[in-house]
C-alpha cells in the first residue's frame, strides 16, 4: 500500500492567528503525525465577550495522541505558540524549539499558576532531528522575532518545506537574514510541497528592512523635546534593541514598563540579544529622570485594555504619565479586530497633551511577512511541486495562490481548517476530513466554542436580565409577593411607568391566567411566566431580555 504525505490545518487557514497544523506520513490507523505551532487568536469583546484566548480544537490531534511524534514550533510569536501551555498536557508529546522559543515558554510557564512542565527539548538554527518517519531541519527566516524558521520536513514520501511567518530581509538588526543558500540546496533536492504564509500576499514589492527603521526611530527619538515612550510587540527583540541604541546615542535612559516586555528582554540579554546595551530601568525611575532623558519601552501597541499604555491614556498609571511636548511612537500595525481598540488608546493620549506617531504619519515600522516578489523568490529558490496557502484570512490565501501560480510553481491547492489533504506520495487533493473549530479560555477554564456560554453572553450584553422568583403552596396560591429583579434594564418603560412595576404586574397577571391545578405545575408556571415577561418587554422596551424563573413549593 501507497505511503502518502498529507496535511491537515487545525487553525491559521482562513484567518490570521491559531496557527496549528499536522504533517501524517503512512496509512490509516497506522499514520504517525507531527504537529507544527500551536497558538491562539485573541478575543473580540463584541463577539467573545471575556473571553481573551482562542485557540485551536484539537481533538482530533488528541484522538491521535499515542500517534504524534512532536511539536514543533516555528518561533515564539502568541499565534504560534500562546496556546501550547494549555493544550499540551493533552498531548503529551515532546515539544521542539530553538533556544529564545524554548526560554519564552519556560518564562510563561513559570509565570502561570498551575502552568504543566513539558518535555522541551532545544535545537539550534540550523539543527536537525528526526522524530519517527520524520526528519526536521530548522531553517533560518527573518522575521519581526528572534530564531524564525522554516522547517524542511523529509519523509520517505517526499519533503515538505513550512515557511512559518518570514521575509527577506539582507539587513536585520538582530540574528541572521534568510537562508537563501540553504533553501536554494534543499529546491536542488527536490520540495513536494510549501506550505506558505499568506499574510501579505496582497502587497507588491519587497518589504523593507528593519534596518531601515531603526534610523527613522533615532531620527524620531532624537529630534523629540520630551519624554519619549515606545510601544511595539514584546517579542520584537531586535526592534527593541533598536529603541535602546537610539536612546543611548542621544544620552538617554531606557524605562522598560509592562510584564511582557520584561520577560522579552529578560530573555534577549540571557541569550547574548542585547549585548553591549546598558542595563534597563523599571518603571520606579520614571519620574526621577528629566523629561529629555528618558526612553520608555511600553505594553500595549494593540490597544489591550490592562496593558500600560492604555493605562497611562486613562490617567490611571500608578508611575507613569505622558503630558504636553512628550511623543509617543507606536512602532507597529494595528492587528486587524484591533484598530478600534488602538484609537481609543491614541485618541486619549492625545487628549492628555502627547504627540502620537504612527506608521499613517512616518517610517517607523516594517511587517515580518513577505511581500508578492518575496514569494516568487523563495519559490524561484524551492521549485515546488505544490503550493499550499496557509496564515491568512480567503482574501490572501486567493492572492498567494495567483501569486505562486505566476511564480511558476507546479501546481497550487486550497485547504481548510480541518480538510486534510495528500500533499505528496499521489494527487494533490483532500482526502479527508477531521474535527477541527475553536476552544475558548474562559478565565481559567477552557469551553469549546459551540458551548451556549457565549451566545448567551452576548444576549446579556445586548438585553439584560430579569430574575423572578415566586412560592406557590399545596392549593395553587401564591404565597407572598414575587421577587423580582433585574439587571441591564432601563428604570422605566416607553411610556415612563417603572419597569420593576411593568414586570411585577405581569408576573402577576400571568397567574391570574393559570388555573389553580396547573399553578402546582413549578415548570409549567415558570415556563409561563417567562414567556409573559419576555413578550411584555418586547412590547414596551422593544427587546427580549434573558428572564430566569425561579418557582418554589410551600
Amino acid at each position: 500500500m501507497a505511503q502518502d504525505l498529507v496535511f491537515a490545518p487545525l487553525g491559521g487557514v482562513g484567518e490570521i492567528g491559531m496557527n496549528a497544523g499536522l504533517y501524517g506520513y503512512g496509512e490509516g490507523p497506522k499514520r504517525r503525525w507531527l504537529m507544527v505551532d500551536c497558538g491562539v487568536l485573541f478575543g473580540d469583546p463584541a463577539m467573545t465577550p471575556g473571553i481573551d484566548l482562542i485557540m485551536p480544537d484539537i481533538r482530533f490531534a488528541k484522538a491521535q495522541r499515542a500517534n504524534i511524534e512532536a511539536l514543533v514550533l516555528t518561533h515564539a510569536h502568541e499565534d504560534h505558540y500562546g496556546a501550547v501551555l494549555d493544550l499540551w498536557p493533552e498531548l503529551g508529546c515532546p515539544v521542539y524549539a530553538t533556544p529564545f522559543a524554548a526560554a519564552m515558554l519556560e518564562a510563561k510557564r513559570v509565570s502561570e499558576r498551575g502552568a504543566p512542565k513539558i518535555d522541551v527539548r532545544v535545537i539550534p538554527q540550523g539543527g536537525r532531528f528526526t522524530a519517527g518517519p520524520f526528519e526536521v531541519e530548522f531553517v533560518a527566516v527573518a522575521h519581526s522575532i528572534p530564531e524564525s524558521n522554516a522547517l524542511a520536513i523529509r519523509t520517505p514520501a517526499g519533503t515538505v518545506v513550512h515557511t512559518g511567518d518570514w521575509k527577506i530581509d539582507l539587513t536585520p538588526v538582530l540574528g541572521p537574514a534568510t537562508d537563501e543558500a540553504r533553501l536554494r540546496a534543499i529546491g536542488q533536492e527536490g520540495v513536494a510541497a510549501v506550505i506558505g504564509d499568506s499574510t501579505n500576499a496582497l502587497r507588491e514589492g519587497f518589504s523593507r528592512s528593519e534596518k531601515e527603521v531603526a534610523e527613522s526611530l533615532k531620527e524620531l527619538i532624537g529630534s523629540a523635546p520630551g519624554r519619549v515612550a515606545v510601544t511595539t510587540f514584546a517579542s520584537n527583540v531586535g526592534r527593541l534593541r533598536a529603541v535602546a541604541e537610539a536612546a543611548l546615542a542621544c544620552d538617554r535612559q531606557v524605562v522598560v514598563i509592562g510584564r511582557a516586555m520584561h520577560r522579552a528582554l529578560e530573555v534577549g540579554r540571557m541569550l547574548g540579544y542585547l549585548e553591549g546595551i546598558p542595563e534597563f530601568l523599571d518603571a520606579d525611575a520614571y519620574g526621577y529622570l528629566p523629561r529629555d532623558k528618558v526612553v520608555a519601552l511600553m505594553t500595549g501597541s494593540q490597544g489591550e485594555p490592562r496593558a500600560a499604555l492604555a493605562r497611562i491614556a486613562n490617567g490611571d498609571h500608578p508611575m507613569v504619565a505622558l503630558a504636553k511636548g512628550d511623543r509617543v511612537i507606536f512602532s507597529s500595525r494595528a492587528i486587524p479586530g484591533n484598530e478600534k481598540a488602538v484609537g481609543r488608546v491614541i485618541n486619549g493620549l492625545i487628549a492628555g497633551g502627547a504627540q502620537v506617531i504612527t506608521d499613517r504619519t512616518h517610517f517607523v515600522h516594517v511587517s515580518g511577512h513577505p511581500h508578492r516578489e518575496e514569494l516568487a523568490t523563495l519559490y524561484g529558490w524551492l521549485k515546488p511541486q505544490l503550493v499550499v496557502p496557509v496564515h491568512g484570512e480567503e482574501l490572501h490565501m486567493a492572492e498567494h495562490l495567483e501569486a505562486a501560480k505566476s511564480a511558476g510553481a507546479g501546481s497550487v491547492a486550497r485547504v481548510r481548517d480541518g480538510q486534510m489533504i495528500r500533499i505528496a506520495g499521489g494527487p494533490a487533493e483532500i482526502v479527508d476530513e477531521v474535527v477541527s473549530g475553536r476552544m475558548l479560555k474562559d478565565g481559567r477554564v477552557l469551553i469549546y466554542a459551540t458551548e451556549p456560554t457565549i451566545s448567551e453572553r452576548r444576549k446579556l450584553a445586548f438585553a439584560g436580565v430579569v430574575s423572578v422568583a415566586l412560592a406557590i403552596d399545596q392549593s395553587g396560591d401564591v404565597a407572598g409577593d414575587p421577587d423580582v429583579r433585574f439587571s441591564g434594564l432601563p428604570p422605566r418603560d416607553d411610556e415612563g411607568t417603572p419597569m420593576l412595576e411593568v414586570i411585577r404586574d405581569t408576573v402577576l397577571d400571568c397567574l391570574d391566567g393559570l388555573a389553580r391545578p396547573r399553578r402546582r405545575d413549578a415548570a409549567l408556571v415558570a415556563s409561563a411566566i417567562e414567556r409573559a415577561v419576555r413578550a411584555e418587554l418586547n412590547l414596551v422596551w422593544g427587546k427580549k431580555p434573558v428572564c430566569h424563573v425561579s418557582v418554589l413549593g410551600v
